[in-house]
């Protein structure tokens, strides 16, 4: 397996279940149109597009999408399985910080130092290319670039709010036993961990719920994920910047890993598509070639983009019973000054 950008951060660093997929339509149909207009349609349109395209990219999913209203999963596929998370578990890590947070053990506006030891210069995220330490910033700047800009350097200043051990019993503790980090010698620092497609799914589902955080430290979780910082090489790819603002997502990647998880709001706030796609290799093509590849035009990431083109155009068709709902702020570019 190729070593690649994310070996050895010491980052602050299969067995196949049954695959459900909602009522996919067999092959010789598979050109036929389907048009979500009730959440079972869009389970079954969701379904049809998750099959073609993972069969089209090759490797190994593991995944979960879950529609709004409806009374089954649109995809679950090794849905159970104990998965690598990569920098998707940042959302866990997030979340952890934000407990705190809620509980009066942290404040936002609260300076973490940023020392050269704790740099990490893998080329991901800003901290690694400030040039200039010691510095300091808020535990809000470091969450919103662990988040937009998967900035690793900010797992770090994460673990020394948050070191790894409580971390993990935070987690724990709100039910997800599998999303874990994993610990190292110096307890503020850890490995990214493992996660299920089930959990990741449940986890985003609690948020927008309102039951996995206070409602400040929700919205503040949500704005920062549909940001357009944020990832857009996946399910965002294929969307304009109004659509990108209704995706809330994260992705990560190492080796030959190529994951992402989120949510998809209609144009009312409505969370209506929870999503957690887990892939790993070997796909379509050269093996080497896609495992150094971590842009747009990697086999599961096109895959990604035509599930998140199907994701954005079955929702706001069909009223859903979303107990929560956030607007997404209105892009509004700026030329400086």
């Amino acid at each position: 397996m190729t070593v690649n950008r994310r070996h050895m951060l010491g980052l602050g660093g299969a067995a196949a279940a049954g695959v459900v997929l909602a009522s996919a339509s067999p092959a010789s149909a598979e050109d036929e149109e389907i048009v979500a207009v009730d959440a079972a349609s869009a389970n079954r349109k969701i379904a049809r597009v998750y099959a073609r395209e993972t069969r089209r990219a090759r490797g190994t999913w593991s995944s979960y999408i879950g529609v709004a209203g409806a009374e089954t999963a649109a995809v679950a596929d090794r849905a159970d399985e104990v998965v690598e998370a990569y920098s998707v578990n940042k959302i866990a890590v997030a979340a952890a910080v934000l407990d705190k947070v809620d509980r009066g053990l942290l404040t936002l506006d609260q300076r973490v130092d940023v020392t050269a030891d704790i740099v990490i210069k893998d080329t991901d995220g800003i901290f690694g290319l400030d040039g200039a330490y010691p510095s300091s910033v808020t535990l809000g700047h470091a969450m919103a670039a662990l988040l937009t800009l998967s900035d690793n350097t900010a797992v770090r200043l994460c673990g020394l709010v948050c070191p790894a051990l409580e971390l993990n019993e935070i987690l724990r503790g709100k039910g997800f036993v599998h999303t874990q980090v994993v610990p190292v010698a110096n307890p503020n620092r850890f490995f990214l961990g493992t996660t299920t497609p089930r959990e990741t799914h449940d986890l985003l589902r609690k948020l927008v719920g309102g039951t996995l955080l206070s409602p400040a430290s929700t919205e503040y979780l949500l704005t920062v994920l549909r940001s357009l910082s944020s990832f857009t090489d996946g399910i965002r790819l294929d969307l304009s910047s109004d659509e990108r603002l209704r995706v809330a997502a994260k992705a990560g990647w190492f080796n030959d890993g190529r994951n992402e998880a989120g949510i998809v709001f209609d144009t009312e706030g409505r969370p209506v598509v929870t999503y957690a796609l887990f892939a790993s290799g070997p796909f379509t093509g050269d093996a080497a070639a896609n495992d150094t590849n971590f842009g747009a035009t990697h086999p599961a990431l096109r895959a990604r983009q035509a599930i998140g083109r199907t994701l954005v155009d079955s929702v706001g068709r069909f009223s859903t019973p979303a107990a929560l709902t956030f607007k997404a702020r209105a892009y509004q570019p700026s030329n400086g000054g």
